[in-house]
């Protein structure tokens, strides 16, 4: 309620996006205009998805009904540099390939640097043309292909070899990257952003 308080920028997630229960094959692209479903959440037992969802959409008839200025970025999973000591969820991800799974999971998950989300943070806040949600993912990729980049980037490295289960491999999707770029958000390349979370991971002597 402040007057000095101009616009609110939310961290939000493609959590609170890209689960709605419809089909995502390749040829689908998702983008800001969806939602994930609560009651497919529930049914599915996806309880961090729910609660980004229902978290977003709090804030969103809150800012509505206090006639507050808000713009959402949506992140995928954020991997990058670390800057704090301890272990994030989606560095973890990449971690525990490195550290002897015989395994990788049969998932798909957009993915995105830290830099480039902290950087569509200040330009949300900056720009005021800057409306609505944006989402922030450079790549929807299969664990598979996370594999085949560290196989690359660090050949010397024993990495799983096969997928944790027999089925089809989970499909990949498009997530728009229009109103990011819109925002002037330039996203760094998913093999620089493997390769920087394993140096840092190193820096910080995680692995």
């Amino acid at each position: 309620r402040a007057p000095s308080v101009k616009r609110v920028v939310l961290t939000s997630s493609i959590a609170a996006v890209a689960y709605s229960g419809k089909p995502r094959t390749p040829d689908v692209v998702v983008d800001e205009t969806w939602w994930s479903n609560p009651d497919f959440c529930k049914e599915m037992e996806m309880w961090y998805v729910l609660s980004k969802t229902l978290a977003e959409d709090a804030a969103w008839k809150l800012v509505k009904e206090k006639n507050i200025d808000m713009v959402t970025i949506n992140p995928a999973m954020v991997i990058g540099p670390l800057l704090q000591p301890t272990l994030n969820t989606s560095s973890a991800a990449v971690l525990h390939l490195l550290k002897g799974a015989e395994t990788y999971p049969n998932a798909t998950f957009g993915w995105v640097n830290v830099k480039d989300v902290a950087n569509a943070h200040i330009l949300a806040f900056e720009n005021p043309s800057a409306s609505g949600r944006y989402c922030m993912v450079e790549s929807v990729a299969h664990y598979s292909e996370i594999v085949a980049i560290l196989q690359e980037l660090y050949p010397d490295v024993p990495l799983p070899e096969k997928c944790a289960d027999d089925k089809p491999f989970v499909p990949k999707y498009q997530v728009s990257k229009g109103k990011a770029n819109s925002l002037g958000v330039e996203f760094t390349p998913l093999k620089e952003c493997i390769k920087e979370t394993v140096e840092s991971l190193k820096e910080k002597e995680f692995v």
